[in-house]
């Protein structure tokens, strides 16, 4: 029987085998293999600005550590690259292995999106159902081209939309007790 490569059901041991090249990025997402390139010079400013207002929020409280793109192996079938995380000291003392990956959910992740349906339906579809099964509290989907970021909270063991910020809103968060945050800082970039 022929497979097409589209009904492989791809696992974290196959990724071991593929090429490893500068700037190419492999995440699976219930076996579906996910390519990408290395992001836009833009993405990764806002990803680096966010990382910046969380980490210096987590270094002042304490609470736990703000990380730039960690591998996030949740099962043999789902291995994820975020752009950011946040998570609780008590939390990563639990779920990082010997190599620094995650194996279970952080508390928070963040995605940039970046251009293209493909790239959009990966963030908003099929992370989205993988973070809210497998525990994440809340996610947060930035988008740079319409200068908003969507908040998803945890209710009713689903990670549901709570609310849409725009550039002159500030974020908030029940799990970042005191962070604070005006949007358009984010978006900073030239």
């Amino acid at each position: 029987m022929n497979q097409t490569l589209d009904s492989v059901r791809w696992t974290v041991r196959d990724l071991e085998v593929l090429p490893q090249s500068e700037g190419v990025r492999y995440e699976i997402i219930n076996g579906e293999l996910f390519v990408t390139r290395a992001p836009h010079r833009k993405h990764q400013q806002i990803s680096g600005k966010i990382f910046r207002y969380l980490d210096a929020w987590s270094e002042i409280s304490g609470l736990g550590q703000t990380i730039l793109a960690p591998g996030i192996i949740f099962s043999d079938a789902d291995n994820v690259i975020p752009d950011v995380v946040w998570i609780s000291k008590e939390r990563l003392a639990v779920v990082e292995d010997e190599a620094g990956h995650l194996t279970g959910a952080p508390e928070l992740i963040i995605e940039v999106l970046s251009p293209g349906e493909e790239n959009e339906r990966r963030d908003k579809e099929a992370k989205l159902k993988l973070y809210s099964v497998t525990g994440v509290l809340e996610y947060w989907i930035v988008d740079r081209f319409k200068k908003q970021v969507e908040i998803y909270r945890r209710d009713n063991a689903r990670l549901t939309l709570v609310a849409t910020l725009y550039n002159k809103d500030e974020i908030t968060s029940t799990l970042l007790p005191d962070f604070r945050c005006s949007i358009e800082r984010f978006f900073v970039v030239e």
